[in-house]
C-alpha cells in the first residue's frame, strides 16, 4: 500500500513544505529512506519502529520505502519521525489514508512512542497556514507556540496513540493549554540609573528614535555598557507582526520558551571570541547567527575593539542590507538581520586616551588600534558619541531623566514616521531609501552648504551624507518639526566624528 503525509523542513527561518511518500510491499524486511535526508533523519528509523512497537501497533515486516519529497531540498532535523510513523501506519492499514489528506504533522518521536518537541514549531504553522491545510498535529509542549498564527486547527498531542485516534475521528482533538499572550516583562535596567553623561544619553534618545547604530566610546568606566543594556528600555514594542516574526526566529534557533509570544525585542551581547560564522550564521545547516538572533532588537558588542576582525567585516553587508545569504552545498538560506547596532569600545589600549595627559600608549599603539576597527564598518554607523569620564558632582548628583519619560518622546518620533512612511514598507528613519531621504528630508540652502562643506572636507562619504541625513530627519522628528533644519543637521554632524577626527561642523 501507499500512504503520503504532509510535514515542513526549515530552511533557513522559512517553512518548506514536504510529502513523506511510504510505499509497503512484499519483500525482504528492509526500511529505507530516500530524498537527501540527513543523518538525523535516516536515524528515525530506528525511533519509528520502537515506537509502534511499544504503542501497540504492527511495525510490518515487509519491505517499507519513504521518500521525502521534493528529493532537491535537504532534510535535517527529528520532526520527521511523525510523518514517517503515521506514513508507515497509513500504508500498513493500520490507518485510513485519506484521514492524513487535511492535516500535516510535525515532532520527534521517543522509543516509547511519546511525541517531543522539536524546533520550527511556529514556523511550521504558518506554513501549514500558507498550505491551507485544516490542522497540524504537534507536540503537546509546543501546541501553544504553533496556535499563535491562527488560521489552523492545532492540535496537541502527547502519544502516538492519540495521533492515530484523532486522525482517524474516533477521538475529538485535545484542547490547547491556556495561552499566555506575551513573555514580555519590565526591564530592570533604567536611566535613572545613569549620573553625569546628559550628552550620552541624548545620543541614545536619538538612536532610539530612529533605529540608528551607534558606536559609544571613551575611557573604561563611563557607563558605555550601562548606557548601551538601558537602550532596549526606551524602544518602542514590537507590533504583533513583528512579534510573531522574532518568535518564529527564536523557535527555529531552539532558544524560544515553550509557548507564547515574544513580545520583547530582542538584545544580543555576543562575547568577544565569537567567530565570523557564530556572528551571521552558518554551519552545515546552516543555522541563524547573533546578527538574526538580534533581528528587529539591539545586537551590542562591548569592547568592539576587541572582536576579531573578520566577525566585524561580516557585519557590513547585514548592516547594509537587513538580510544575510549563507551558502551551503549549493543551497541558499536568507537570514532577515534589521539589527539596531550598538558598540562600544575604548579610545586606545590602555583606554585613557583624551583624558589630560594619563595615556601612556604609544602613537604604533594608537594606530594599531584605531585599525582595529575598518573605516568601511565605522562608515555604517550612523552616530559616533565619545562617552567622557564624568565630573564628580554629577555622579553624585540626582539622575538627569528616566527611561519613561525618554520612552514617551521616542514614541512620539516614531509615531510621526510611521504616519510620514505609511504604505512605503519602511518603518524607521534609518531604514529610509535614498528616494525617500530627498522626499523627506529636504535641507534649506544654509543646512545644504553645511553637508557640502563636510563632505569637502573629506570628514563624509557619500554612504556618510545619506546617513547624516536621516539622523537629521529623527532630530527633526525628535523636536516635533515637519522640515529638517540647519540645526538639525549640525546635530547630526556634530555626532558623526569619533573624538580625534577634524570637526565636520564648522
Amino acid at each position: 500500500m501507499f500512504a503520503r503525509v504532509r510535514t515542513f523542513v526549515i530552511e533557513g527561518v522559512q517553512p518548506r513544505p514536504v510529502f513523506v511518500e511510504v510505499d509497503v510491499r512484499s519483500g525482504l524486511p528492509a526500511f529505507t529512506v530516500v530524498g537527501l535526508a540527513d543523518a538525523g533523519v535516516r536515524e528515525a528509523r530506528e525511533r519509528v519502529r520502537a515506537a509502534l512497537l511499544n504503542s501497540d501497533f504492527e511495525f510490518p515486516l515487509r519491505r517499507i520505502t519513504a521518500n521525502l519529497a521534493p528529493a532537491h531540498l535537504r532534510k535535517v532535523g527529528a520532526g520527521f519521525d511523525l510523518a514517517l510513523a503515521a506514513g508507515v501506519l497509513a500504508a500498513s492499514g493500520q490507518l485510513d489514508p485519506e484521514a492524513l489528506d487535511r492535516w500535516a504533522v510535525f515532532g520527534e518521536l521517543s522509543l516509547a512512542g511519546e511525541l517531543r518537541g522539536c524546533r520550527g514549531v511556529l514556523a511550521v504553522a504558518e506554513g501549514a497556514r500558507r498550505a491551507r491545510l485544516h490542522g497540524l498535529v504537534v507536540p503537546r509542549s509546543r501546541a501553544r507556540e504553533a496556535a499563535l498564527v491562527g488560521g489552523v486547527v492545532v492540535a496537541g498531542m502527547e502519544h502516538l496513540r492519540e495521533v492515530r485516534d484523532v486522525l482517524a475521528g474516533s477521538r475529538p482533538a485535545p484542547r490547547l493549554p491556556p495561552s499566555r499572550d506575551a513573555l514580555a516583562t519590565p526591564s530592570e535596567h533604567d536611566l535613572a540609573d545613569v549620573h553625569g553623561q546628559e550628552a550620552a544619553v541624548k545620543a541614545l534618545a536619538l538612536a532610539a528614535a530612529g533605529g540608528h547604530n551607534i558606536l559609544l566610546e571613551g575611557p573604561p568606566g563611563t557607563g558605555k555598557t550601562m548606557l548601551a543594556r538601558r537602550l532596549p528600555s526606551i524602544l518602542p514594542p514590537l507590533t504583533r507582526e513583528e512579534a510573531l516574526e522574532v518568535t518564529r526566529i527564536h523557535s527555529v534557533a531552539g532558544v524560544a520558551p515553550a509557548g507564547g509570544l515574544v513580545c520583547s525585542r530582542p538584545f544580543r551581547a555576543p562575547h568577544h571570541t565569537i567567530s565570523a560564522s557564530g556572528m551571521i550564521g552558518g554551519g552545515a545547516g546552516p543555522a541563524p547567527g547573533e546578527a538574526t538572533l538580534a533581528h528587529l532588537g539591539v545586537l551590542f558588542l562591548d569592547e568592539l575593539s576587541e572582536f576579531s576582525r573578520p566577525a566585524l567585516e561580516a557585519l557590513r553587508q547585514p548592516l547594509e542590507d537587513g538580510v544575510v545569504t549563507i551558502v551551503r552545498g549549493q543551497r541558499a538560506a536568507h537570514f532577515p538581520t534589521a539589527f539596531q547596532l550598538v558598540g562600544a569600545t575604548n579610545p586606545c589600549p590602555c583606554g585613557m586616551a583624551g583624558v589630560e595627559d594619563r595615556c601612556s600608549c604609544a602613537e604604533p599603539d594608537l594606530a594599531r588600534h584605531r585599525r582595529r576597527l575598518s573605516g568601511p564598518l565605522v562608515d555604517r554607523l550612523d552616530l559616533l558619541v565619545n562617552v567622557a569620564r564624568p565630573a564628580v558632582a554629577t555622579i553624585s548628583g540626582p539622575s538627569a531623566t528616566t527611561s519613561a519619560a525618554v520612552r514617551e518622546a521616542v514614541l512620539a518620533a516614531r509615531e510621526r514616521q510611521l504616519r510620514r512612511l505609511a504604505g512605503t514598507g519602511v518603518g524607521c528613519n534609518a531604514r529610509l531609501t535614498p528616494a525617500l531621504v530627498r522626499r523627506h528630508a529636504r535641507l534649506d540652502a544654509r543646512g545644504q552648504h553645511r553637508i557640502e562643506r563636510a563632505y569637502d572636507l573629506g570628514g563624509l562619504s557619500a554612504r556618510g551624507v545619506l546617513r547624516v541625513l536621516r539622523v537629521a530627519r529623527t532630530a527633526a522628528d525628535m523636536a516635533g518639526r515637519d522640515r529638517v533644519t540647519d540645526g538639525d543637521v549640525l546635530v547630526a554632524l556634530s555626532l558623526r566624528q569619533r573624538f580625534e577626527a577634524a570637526p565636520l561642523a564648522a
